[in-house]
């Protein structure tokens, strides 16, 4: 993913709130988290593959959520790059691995400055929000998948962090690019938000709210 806009915006004060010790722990410590900027993809497999090897009953209740739109422009807030008070970035795409251990849900986002994890209601209050304030073309949507059909059909050879010449972008991941036996890329699958393509579910924010949110 590449950072596109920041803008400016009003006075926010950083969340202290914490997840209760009675959820169970499925990944590491944030700073324990296999991490490398501008490659959320990568890192949210990392943490799909993590919870597959040690605690595999679990991964029932994980899923990947890309969160994109056709025009390529989805405003989050509380993002650690962002450079604003309120931590306001616009990512081309942004990517986070949720967990629903019962009628909570938590979301793990390496990028954002919120705690690790946070309840999923703190997180769209305070990254997501509303699509009122927005453009249209602007307007979130979540393409969300079950982490273990992620683990088996996600691929990226990293093309799209390369330039014409072939130069990095933003260096890469130390470890081998991520493939499947029959697919060597298909980032571009999980980025679309055409309902049509690729695997998992396509909401907009509202769907996405009502279906993770059992207060409503």
């Amino acid at each position: 993913m590449a950072a596109q806009t920041q803008t400016p915006s009003a006075n926010d004060s950083p969340s202290k709130r914490t997840v209760p010790k009675t959820v169970k722990t499925i990944v590491p410590n944030l700073e324990d988290c296999t991490y490398t900027q501008f490659y959320c993809e990568e890192n949210v497999w990392r943490l799909s593959e993590y919870v597959a090897k040690h605690d595999a009953a679990e991964l029932v209740k994980c899923f990947v959520v890309f969160i994109s739109n056709e025009s390529h422009c989805v405003p989050l807030w509380r993002q650690r790059s962002g450079k604003s008070e309120e931590k306001l970035i616009t990512w081309d795409y942004h990517v986070i691995f949720m967990y629903e251990p019962d009628d909570r849900c938590l979301v793990f986002d390496l990028d954002s400055d919120l705690p690790f994890p946070t309840y999923f209601h703190k997180y769209v209050t305070e990254t997501l929000r509303t699509d009122h304030i927005l453009r249209p073309e602007h307007y979130r949507y979540f393409r969300v998948v079950p982490a273990s059909l992620f683990l088996q059909k996600f691929a990226s050879d990293r093309r799209h962090m390369r330039r014409d010449d072939g130069t990095w972008m933003h260096p890469p991941p130390p470890a081998p690019p991520i493939s499947t036996p029959d697919c060597a890329h298909n980032l571009d699958e999980f980025i679309s938000m055409d309902s049509k393509r690729g695997v998992g579910t396509v909401y907009n924010l509202q769907d996405f709210v009502r279906r993770f949110y059992k207060n409503m």
